[in-house]
């Protein structure tokens, strides 16, 4: 060690207070929290005061509320109705209903592991919705949270002809009856695909969700990962879908028969760039790091499927793939690309559609790319 980096007794000393500092303030800060759960606990009584109070005690501790919602009330909701096990879009009518002390014990170890452990709320509880349904998920996988639920619930309208189980997300015109929001796809009305693939399944809620709408398709859902396949196979089997949704282990497209050739190929894959994954918030650090990082512009995947997707789509179909925040940078790669991307009406961005005849049209583009990454690595 040289001379200028021997700490000295007093920097080590300071050092150690620094450390003893931060110590003291956590404990102060959560001393405080268990004075206001014991306050809550003698002084409440509704359903509603405790979604009142879950509320507040999110944002006062300043608790990330991004993994399958970004609304407080909607979690503080969820905290209060799930420790009760009432549905969690249940009746206003019951939210005067009073809490025995034992439910309200319930309600408040819940809000005080989100609070203090920062786990995400579908992790503790084994829980999160997707499209209106529910799946198992755990540490194995991400959170449900894409914005594709939406083209899902109404069956990617207007690129395929709808039927019943398509439900319209707007409203139109003065009549004000329902009718399908425009997301930006072409009109096309294609007939219903009869294979759809799902890449980059995770917990398998795409595939899962798009089986229950297109009930007569045949649903590969595809992962790299064996931890999250089981749980993929868990929701598979919840919804009792075994006979439509195919769990497939596989390196992208690599173990994918050439033979295979999907009308409708969704994926939302790793997307999250190096400078985003340096900064995530606790509650982000509970997932996998390999289902979120991709490469330094969070791209490195998204390459890779535009350029084999095509051996894979059919004439007629059509490729939904998810970015996120790596938009700019998609753009950027390849400028003379003009990505279709879609809108939405419950908020959502980084979504972009393109047809077999665009990946004809530019694989070696996109060829080009992957040889440079691929030369990189």
């Amino acid at each position: 060690m040289s001379a200028d980096q021997i700490m000295s007794a007093e920097d080590f000393q300071n050092l150690h207070l620094d450390e003893d500092a931060m110590q003291d303030s956590e404990h102060n800060q959560f001393a405080n929290l268990h004075s206001e759960l014991e306050e809550a606990r003698a002084q409440l009584f509704s359903i509603r005061d405790f979604i009142r109070f879950s509320v507040t005690q999110l944002r006062n501790y300043d608790v990330v509320v991004a993994q399958g919602t970004t609304d407080e009330f909607a979690e503080a909701a969820a905290i209060v109705l799930h420790s009760l096990s009432l549905d969690w879009s249940a009746n206003e009518q019951i939210l005067d209903c009073r809490l025995t002390a034992s439910e309200k014990q319930a309600v408040l170890s819940l809000l005080e592991q989100r609070i203090s452990e920062r786990k995400p709320l579908s992790y503790l509880i084994n829980l999160a919705y997707f499209c209106d349904l529910p799946f198992y998920v755990d540490e194995r996988v991400l959170i449900p949270r894409s914005p594709i639920a939406e083209l899902i619930r109404q069956q990617f309208y207007p690129y395929f002809d709808v039927n019943e189980r398509a439900v319209p997300l707007g409203q139109a015109g003065s009549d004000k009856a329902a009718s399908f929001y425009d997301h930006g796809l072409d009109m096309k009305q294609l007939s219903q695909p009869e294979r759809i693939l799902d890449m980059c399944t995770g917990s398998g809620c795409i595939a899962i969700a798009m089986a229950t709408r297109f009930v007569d398709a045949l649903v590969d859902a595809v992962d790299i990962d064996k931890g999250a396949l089981e749980v993929a196979m868990v929701n598979v089997d919840h919804h009792d879908l075994g006979h439509q949704v195919n769990v497939i282990e596989s390196d992208l497209f690599a173990k994918i028969p050439a033979e295979n050739q999907y009308e409708l190929i969704v994926t939302n894959p790793p997307y999250v760039d190096a400078a985003i994954m340096a900064d995530l918030p606790p509650e982000f650090l509970y997932e996998p790091e390999h289902a979120l990082a991709a490469g330094q512009d969070g791209l490195d995947l998204v390459h890779h499927i535009l350029y084999q997707a095509a051996d894979y789509l059919s004439p007629e179909g059509l490729l939904i793939c998810e970015v996120g925040d790596s938009e700019w940078a998609l753009n950027q790669a390849y400028p003379d690309i003009q990505f279709d991307w879609l809108k939405f009406a419950l908020g959502g961005h980084g979504v972009f559609a393109i047809t077999y005849d665009e990946l004809i049209a530019n694989r070696a583009l996109f060829a080009n790319y992957v040889q440079r990454l691929d030369g990189a690595q």
